[in-house]
């Protein structure tokens, strides 16, 4: 890929069968020659992030290869970055619809779909920032309502404005979950005060350190509604 160095690599899913991924080399890795990511409002710092394998990412695919899959549900990844998640959900035959703000996150979701032997999912624009742009001839915006609303480290930021819990509310049924994994960021309490105040219900669930990592710590964060 010009631009910009690539690996493959096998990653072992908890409850699940491994996935090929391929992510970038490592967060050296820049490439925005048309000035698309600078458009989005992406730094040079962040370009490389959605395509790292990030132990958050892995906790989540994780717990979605042991959720158990309702007949009809509808379930959407935000902040997908390289969409283990979303992949693990897809072949296990769910209706699932993959987004993120990056542009290239679609074409290496459409890569590792190839590689791990995949029907075509869904993917879409996904950009919750308050002044929100389209990628310009990218991916359509994220549409609709679902059941499930999956996420993992999307409260890196600090959201004043609320736009995050905001978008989860548009894109929300109103009986829906919510499965955030986040590595005990400082956000996440006003976030769950936003989302309690559209009338979802938390719990978590504290996770382990993962193999290799014992510095991890995180949890699962459920919202529930109706």
């Amino acid at each position: 890929m010009p631009g910009y160095e690539i690996k493959v690599q096998a990653l072992a899913i908890d409850g699940a069968a491994d996935l090929q991924i391929r992510s970038l080399l490592d967060n050296d890795q820049f490439a925005d020659p048309a000035g698309a990511a600078e458009a989005l409002g992406i730094s040079p710092a962040q370009w490389p992030l959605f395509g790292q394998v990030w132990p958050s990412g892995l906790h989540l695919a994780a717990a979605m290869a042991i959720r158990p899959l309702l007949e009809g549900e509808r379930i959407l990844e935000i902040g997908c970055g390289l969409a283990l998640a979303s992949l693990v959900c897809h072949r296990r035959g769910a209706e699932v619809t993959a987004s993120d703000i990056h542009p290239l996150a679609g074409a290496f979701l459409l890569e590792n779909l190839r590689l791990n032997e995949l029907t075509p999912m869904r993917y879409c624009h996904g950009d919750w920032s308050e002044d929100a742009v389209a990628a310009e001839g990218g991916a359509p915006r994220v549409q609709g309502r679902f059941d499930l609303i999956i996420g993992s480290d999307v409260l890196y930021e600090r959201d004043d404005g609320g736009a995050l819990a905001a978008f989860i509310e548009k894109h929300a049924l109103p009986q829906c979950e919510l499965l955030i994994v986040d590595p005990n960021r400082g956000n996440r309490a006003a976030f769950g005060k936003r989302m309690a105040g559209l009338g979802f219900e938390f719990s978590e669930t504290v996770l382990s350190a993962e193999a290799g990592r014992p510095d991890y710590r995180g949890r699962l964060m459920r919202f529930a509604r109706g």
